[in-house]
Parts: structure tokens; sequence; C-alpha cells
């Protein structure tokens, strides 16, 4: 016997030079499984039924595919290379699925190998082919794939090899690959590994187990590399998989604990405060959810933990007010509150409203000024160095009850007298550490209220594993007008374009304005290039590799607007090159209604309110994400009108970039477009600082696919800690925490 932490090389055979050592190298470095239980976790992504041929659909030029077929023709014939003139050859076959055939090709220098090929591939024979699909004429093909033949013959194995049907399972295991490496190298090692290794942690305890009908940690592994059926395959996912949560919500659980043991600042507010004289001034009436919501706030607020809760709510749904009820409370306590924005603009609307919305309340110091009031400071990147000291000041010694910021806030020079709460407006705009390096400035752990009209899909993992308590708007105030989204597809329907600024010159001969918006602020890189990395615009926004062709550019677009379809209108361009100075005093005209049509990039996505703006134009939509898209329509429709959002895209319907677009035009509901969002982008890292993609602290492990499981968990995480908090009783268990702290996974979780 041989134990789970062993090399991989003691199941992978001898050391014998040749392809059997690159085969093992490519093993150990391209699939990074360095030893036996590293092997024994490589779990397969799909089975193949090798009682029948593989029922193929639809196949794509570049696929990866793995097919149970029959042999059905086979030829052999000589041909000569055309750099060196040699003779080699080349072995032809026809297989057949339960679909097209297949024609399959292989190539030998050396006639041994052709010859070799002739013996292993009569007429009937059967066996699984993996390779990736290619056209030859007009046939589909697939050239050198790897393969296996079924063959009572199983005295020769590798690549090439055979095996037994007394060895062939009900359903063949297709596992993650790697150059060099095919899923039968991955299967022999397995079955020898699981023959000889004992001594493989069982982290799920036994009543658990028992309670939730889960297979013991050996029984798991035989079922998942050699299933009898696909209910054996769903038993032994499902046990891996609430392992895997298990795991993760105790260290949750923990991490949570030891953020509550360090307390926070209870901010229980006062009678007569700033709170009772803001909303005795306000010139409309709360809606119920924003009572609610603003009563659970307030409870955790009042609590010596700090609060960790995300506001949900549709864009004009009253999140704004809901948050400033929160901060004034903050201050009714004697405690500041800091208000996060991503843009200037944004900061900069934020300032001017909330001064709005707190009239005297928020000109503490001043002449004239209620004597409740607090002082509302704004501190941004491009202020004048003078304005910046004064805003410092005003912050470190405390005057500034309210501070809104952009990134300007998370500087090492901003010091805080004492900040009690952290507001962070559209978190899918800020990293992890960002939020993290502005509420490590308060001396205690603050209470932090993250707001969103379109959760990232990291959000929805951590509110699935129970880190964020959520409070949802779900009513509209009173005149909120709907919009209408509409995909136009330039690829196939060029002349729609005319039509576009057709509407637009509508809607402000009506009386009313609109944003275009555009992927880039100049052309000076007009092509997209290679697709393999992401790039970035000069607002700092992700520019997603699934375009085609030029993107079109606020400084390209706005003359010939200006000039040509739009010459009768008041057309101006902002971006995030201008100055603050400049942006803000577009924004003033725009607001005033002095310009007709903004041409923008997407510094215009979150916070700006124009109630007369009826209609959005997002040039090559395709390159922005559903939560921007989701948030740019929001600029439309606030004011009573009903609103127009056209999804201009060059790419081709069947481009998976345009499911995001029929996704936005079918649907305003933010929490269903954030599960489409999820599927599409998959989780970020739950226990770390990923925002969203591939890169990811879970391993089998999906949010969406696998609620009912996280939650199961989740219980009995809670059923283990109650029984016994230090799990002193569950050393492995203990053991998979410790390994999963080490890692620094878990090292942002009560920073999110």
């Amino acid at each position: 016997m041989i134990g789970r932490g062993s090399p991989i090389e003691t199941v992978l055979g001898d050391n014998a030079k040749g392809h059997k050592s690159k085969k093992r190298t490519a093993i150990v470095e391209g699939l990074k499984l360095r030893t036996v239980e590293d092997l024994l976790l490589h779990h397969p992504r799909r089975f193949l039924k090798t009682g029948e041929l593989t029922r193929v659909d639809d196949l794509e030029l570049g696929q990866l595919i793995s097919v149970v077929g029959e042999i059905v023709k086979s030829d052999s014939n000589t041909y000569r290379e055309r750099r060196t003139g040699a003779i080699a050859y080349r072995h032809d076959t026809l297989v057949r699925t339960d679909g097209p055939a297949l024609r399959i090709s292989f190539f030998a220098k050396r006639l041994h190998i052709a010859e070799w090929y002739v013996k292993r591939l009569p007429i009937g024979a059967k066996g699984i082919f993996t390779g990736q699909v290619g056209r030859f004429g007009n046939e589909w093909q697939l050239t050198n794939p790897s393969m296996v033949m079924f063959s009572d013959d199983a005295a020769q194995t590798g690549e090439l090899g055979t095996i037994s049907p007394k060895e062939l399972p009900p359903l063949y295991p297709i596992y993650p690959l790697t150059r060099g490496v095919s899923s039968w190298d991955i299967y022999r090692a397995v079955r020898f590994a699981l023959s000889v290794v004992d001594d493989m942690p069982e982290v799920i305890p036994a009543q658990l187990r028992e309670h939730y009908r889960l297979p013991d940690v050996d029984t798991a592994l035989r079922l998942i590399h050699g299933p009898a059926d696909f209910d054996e395959v769903a038993a032994a996912r499902r046990r891996f998989r609430f392992a895997e949560a298990l795991v993760t919500q105790l260290v949750l659980a923990r991490r949570r604990e030891a953020h509550r043991r360090l307390g926070a600042a209870a901010r229980p507010g006062r009678t007569g405060g700033l709170v009772d004289a803001f909303e005795q001034r306000l010139p409309f009436t709360l809606t119920q959810g924003q009572l609610d919501v603003r009563g659970e706030i307030f409870d955790d607020l009042a609590q010596p933990v700090p609060m960790n809760r995300l506001l949900q709510g549709e864009v004009g749904s009253g999140k704004t007010v809901v948050a400033l009820d929160a901060m004034l409370r903050v201050i009714d306590s004697g405690a500041q509150a800091a208000l996060l924005a991503p843009t200037e603009v944004l900061a900069q609307q934020h300032h001017r409203a909330l001064s709005h919305l707190l009239g005297d309340l928020g000109r503490g110091g001043m002449l004239g000024a209620s004597s409740e009031a607090t002082t509302l400071t704004l501190l941004t990147g491009s202020m004048p160095q003078s304005a910046k000291r004064q805003a410092l000041l005003e912050i470190a010694s405390g005057e500034a009850g309210i501070v809104v910021g952009t990134h300007a806030l998370l500087q090492d020079r901003v010091s805080f007298a004492d900040l009690g709460l952290v507001v962070v407006d559209e978190q899918h705009r800020f990293g992890v550490e960002q939020r993290a390096a502005l509420t490590d400035k308060a001396g205690t752990p603050p209470h932090v209220l993250v707001m969103t009209a379109t959760p990232i899909p990291r959000s929805v993992a951590m509110t699935v594993f129970g880190d964020l308590e959520v409070s949802t708007l779900t009513e509209l105030p009173a005149g909120r007008g709907t919009t209408q989204t509409n995909v136009v597809p330039l690829a196939e329907q060029p002349l729609w374009v005319d039509r576009v600024w057709q509407r637009v010159r509508e809607e402000v001969a009506a009386g009313h304005q609109a944003y275009v918006v555009c992927p880039r602020i100049s052309g000076d890189v007009s092509e997209v290039g290679s697709h393999d990395a992401p790039e970035i615009d000069a607002d700092g926004e992700l520019v997603e590799p699934d375009s085609v062709g030029g993107l079109t550019a606020v400084e390209e677009l706005t003359p010939l607007l200006a000039e040509g379809a739009l010459s009768e209108t008041r057309v101006a361009a902002l971006h995030g090159r201008m100055s603050g100075e400049e942006k803000d005093r577009i924004m003033r005209a725009f607001s005033s209604g002095d310009l007709d049509v903004l041409v923008s990039t997407t510094v215009i996505e979150v916070g700006v309110d124009v109630p007369n703006a009826t209609t959005m134009v997002v040039m090559d939509a395709d390159r922005f994400g559903i939560s921007q898209l989701h948030q740019l329509r929001g600029r439309v429709g606030r004011g009573g009108h009903p609103g127009l959002c056209l999804l201009v895209t060059r790419l081709e319907s069947d481009r998976p970039a345009r499911d995001r677009l029929d996704a936005v035009a079918r649907t305003t509901d933010g929490f269903a477009l954030s599960r489409v969002d999820l599927e599409q982008r998959h989780e970020g890292d739950v226990l770390g600082a990923a925002q969203s993609g591939f890169r990811t602290g879970l391993h089998s492990l999906r949010v969406l696919r696998d609620e009912a499981t996280i939650l199961e968990a989740r219980e009995g995480a809670e059923t283990l800690l109650a029984a016994d908090p230090d799990l002193s009783t569950h050393a492995e268990l203990l053991a998979a925490i410790a390994e999963l702290e080490r890692s620094g996974a878990s090292d942002f979780m009560e920073k999110s």
C-alpha cells in the first residue's frame, strides 16, 4: 500500500526513458498532479457509454470531442513529403457514430508504424477516439487522434493501446487533459492508485453522511472514476461538492466569528438628531420598502458587531435616500461616514444630490445652517491642491460628517477621526482590496453597506455562501417610466443604423434628450487584433474580447453626428480624459437642458440623473458586460417618460456575446441578470480577491448549479459548530480547514 501524499510517479509506471517519461512530465507539470491524492481528486468531466456508439450532435471546427465509434472503412496510402521528398504513410479510416461519420487520418514516417495502424484498425473494430474536429473536403475529420481500441487482446497498452471487454467500464471517464496525455493514461493510473491507496481523508463526519445520504470517500472515489451508471456519477459528485461546500462554510463561519469578536462600535443614533430632522424635511414619503430596509440597517448599526449588508435595488428605487439615512444615523452616534464612488462624475453627482437632499443640514459651521447640521465634504483626484488640503483637514479633524470620494479616499494620507460606516456605491467597479483599503482606515471595524442595481457574480456567490445579509428594494417611486430595450444587429441589418439616429432626432424634437455611449475615447487603436487578452479603455473600463472590426470612439463619432445625422441637435462629448472641471461643466449643461445629445464613454454608467433623458444608444454594445448594460439603460426613463435603449452590435447572431445582449433585452430584473452574468462569467474567487471569472477557489462547486448543496452544507456546518465549536473531534475536517486557511484564499472574506 502507498500513502495519498506519495509522489504521483509511484502509480505512473517505471522510470524508463522515452514517451512514458514525457507523459509523466506532462501529467505532473501540465495537469499539476503531483501526488497520488491529486490524481484521485482529478475527476472526469464527462462519461461515454461504451456499450453503444456515441450520439454526436452538431460538430464545430476546432471542437475537442471524444466518441465511441466503429470503423467501417480502413485504407493505407503512401505519399511524398513536400519539404524532403521522402516517402511517408497515411492511414485513413471512416468511423461510424450515432450521428455524422468521421474521417480519421493517421500519419507516419516509418513503415512499421504504418503497419501497426493497419493491424490495430481493422473494419468492424470499435474504440474511443479523442481529437480536434476539422474538415477535409465535405467530411468531418480527426487527425492523429488519441484512441483506445476495444479488443480481447490487451497485451499492449499505451496512448494507442487496447482495452479488454472485461476491463471496459460501462461509462468511460473523460478527464481534463493536457497535451500529450489521454484519458486512457489517467484512467489506468487511477485504477492502479485505487487498488493501493488506503488513507484518503474523510472530511464529512458520519452523522452528516447519514443525514444527507452521502457515500464515504472511498466509495465516492470508486463511483466517480468507474461508475456503472449515471446515478452513481450523480451520487459521487454530490458527495464531493458537499465536502467542498462544508469545508468552505466552516472556514467562512470561523472567519465571521473571529470578525465578530473584533467587534464594532454600536451606532444606535439618537432621538431628535439628523435623521429625524432630515426625514421631516423630505418633500416625499418613503415607500414601505424603504422603511423596511432602513429598519434592517438601523438594527445592524445598533449592534456591537460590524454590519456587512448588500442593498439591492433597481435603478431609481431609492437606494441613495436609504444610504443617506444610514450615514446620518452614524453621525448622530458621533462618528463619520464615507461614500465611495467609482468615477469623479458619479462622486460629484452624489455630492450635489446629497447637498440638495440635506439643504442646510449639510452646511455645518456655515452661517444660517441648522443647529443639527453636519459637513459634507468631497474628495477627488482632480481637485486643486488647496481644495484637497482643506478636505483632508476636515476629514482628519472629524468636522466632515459625510465624505464623498473616488479612489482618492484610498490614499495613505487620508485619515479619518472616527470612521463608522463605509457605503460603497456600485461595488462591481471596485476590487475587494480597494474596498478593504478604505475599511482599514477605521480604528475598529466599520459597518459596511454595499449598494448595487445588479449584483456581480462574486456578490451572488457570497450571498449564497451566507457572507452578506441582503436587503432588496422592490418598489419603484411613483413617476418612473418603463424602458424598452432592443438589439440593433448591423451584421444582418446594416441600414438600421439610419433608423437609430432617426429615433434620436424624434426624441429630441419631442423635447427630450439622449445619450450615445461608445467603448473608446479615441480611435488611435482601431482594430481589435488578438482576442486573447482583455483591453482597458481610458475610463478604466473592461473592453471585452468578443467583437469584430474597429471600435466606435467618442472623439470620432461626436463630430460625425454633429455634422451629419444629428446636425440639427446640440451634441457634446464627455469622457475620462477631460479635466474634472470640464466634465462637471458639460454634465451641468446636459442636466439643465442646454445640450440635446451627450456622446460619452461609461463615465455616465452610474449615478447620473437627468429626468428628461429618454433615449440611450450603446455602440458596440457587445463590448460591455451585462451589469454595465443594465446600469447604462438605467440612465433613461427616470422622469416619467417611457425610455428607449438601443444596443447596437456588429456581431453575427451566433457569437456568444450576442447572448448577453439578448438577455439584457429580455428582462429588467437585476437579480435575474446577475444569474445570467454568473452563468457566463462564473463565481470569481469566493474566498479570495478575484471579482469574477475562472480564477476560483472552488473546484467542483458551482454556485448556481449547487445552491441546494451549499445550503445543506451550511446547515451541516452550523450543526457541527453547535455541538463542537472547536471541531476538536473532527481531526480530518480540521486539517482540511487549516489547509484552506493556509492557502490565503480566505484572507479577504471579512473585507468583502
